[in-house]
């Protein structure tokens, strides 16, 4: 294969968030080939939609297609990714790898041994703010990056409690797991993915659990407190064995401005990144004329980093080269620091990463 048209690529797992990729798969060329569901009812919704061939068994679907991506509730993810790619395929999995480390653990050891290769879907990485401020980075114009602030903050954005968000069985946490994956991998990727060394953290469940609070923006039905046993917010500090730091808050819901923001602190500049509408601005200091502060507001091409995603994706899948970015390796690193910020909450002090 030499072009993304000629890919065939199946979908594992046919909700909301199958039909968002094949969208994007479809926007950018590729062919939405095939998808598996245990439910009846969601293999023939996506069959109508993109006139695809459906299978109640993954296995038979397998055999028909060059990859998979897999978008089904945490805890199946290395049910199916294994599957996959002991079929041969290559696999784009949804965030986060797995619902727990040892799972994490589980699919990079099969993925190690596999003819195709595994990417994360942290899409985020792929927003052009993201991409330039990475890039500068590489290119020295920050100087030495110590510290990043990253947030990831809603003030009222609880999942339907019951759905499988909200029970750990299902998701393997909360906020942390959903919401805190990206602005974990965005810090790391920013930092150039240095190695951890500590994590000091604290999880909390205050609105979740109580069905007092007043609910904007729950999507999906609310079972009420009954259906939520996991985490909505926490706090946490990264230190990297480098030297560099991260400082976390992510949050469900809470009292405050929502926030998707991250800041950015080197010797030689800043910067501030707002996911929420793609603003990047870049702090520094000149001595042209007279000394003074320089903020310079970046704009970059409105681009959907989804789709940006999948075009990764499928050029690789149709080159077989294997992906420099949204590696497993980078997903199993992001998957031990949500491991040590439950950890350390439970512990009630910071705790090792190896």
């Amino acid at each position: 294969m030499t072009d993304i048209e000629d890919v065939r690529l199946g979908f594992v797992g046919l909700g909301n968030i199958a039909h968002l990729h094949a969208d994007q798969v479809l926007d950018v060329g590729g062919t939405v080939a095939a998808g598996t569901d245990i439910d009846e009812d969601a293999r023939e919704e996506f069959a109508a939609a993109y006139d695809a061939d459906v299978y109640e068994d993954e296995g038979a679907m397998y055999e028909y297609v060059d990859a998979v991506v897999v978008s089904t509730p945490n805890t199946f993810h290395e049910e199916y990714v294994t599957s996959a790619l002991e079929a041969g395929l290559s696999v784009l999995v949804e965030k986060p790898l797995a619902h727990s480390l040892e799972s994490a653990e589980r699919i990079a050891d099969v993925a190690a041994d596999a003819e195709g290769f595994c990417m994360v879907g942290f899409h985020n990485r792929f927003r052009g703010p993201v991409q330039v401020l990475d890039q500068y980075r590489r290119d020295g114009e920050l100087g030495d990056v110590s510290h990043v602030e990253a947030n990831y903050i809603r003030r009222r954005g609880v999942p339907g409690r019951g759905s499988w968000f909200t029970r750990k069985e299902v998701s393997g946490g909360g906020a942390v797991i959903d919401i805190g994956t990206h602005a974990i991998d965005v810090a790391l990727h920013l930092l150039g993915f240095p190695e951890i060394e500590e994590v000091s953290a604290q999880t909390r469940a205050q609105f979740g659990p109580d069905d007092d609070y007043t609910y904007l923006n729950m999507w999906g039905y609310d079972e009420g407190a009954g259906g939520f046993d996991v985490d909505d917010s926490a706090t946490a500090f990264v230190r990297c064995a480098n030297g560099t730091t991260i400082s976390l808050e992510v949050a469900w819901a809470s009292n405050r401005y929502p926030s998707q923001e991250l800041v950015v602190r080197g010797d030689g500049g800043g910067a501030h990144l707002d996911m929420a509408d793609d603003s990047l601005t870049v702090l520094d200091t000149a001595d042209d004329g007279a000394a003074h502060h320089r903020d310079t507001e970046i704009e970059t091409a409105d681009q959907e980093a989804h789709g940006l995603e999948q075009e990764y994706f499928l050029e690789h899948v149709a080159s077989g080269d294997t992906p420099e970015m949204n590696t497993i390796e980078q997903g199993l690193t992001v998957q031990r620091v949500m491991d040590a910020i439950y950890r350390s909450s439970e512990a009630g002090k910071a705790v090792s990463v190896e």
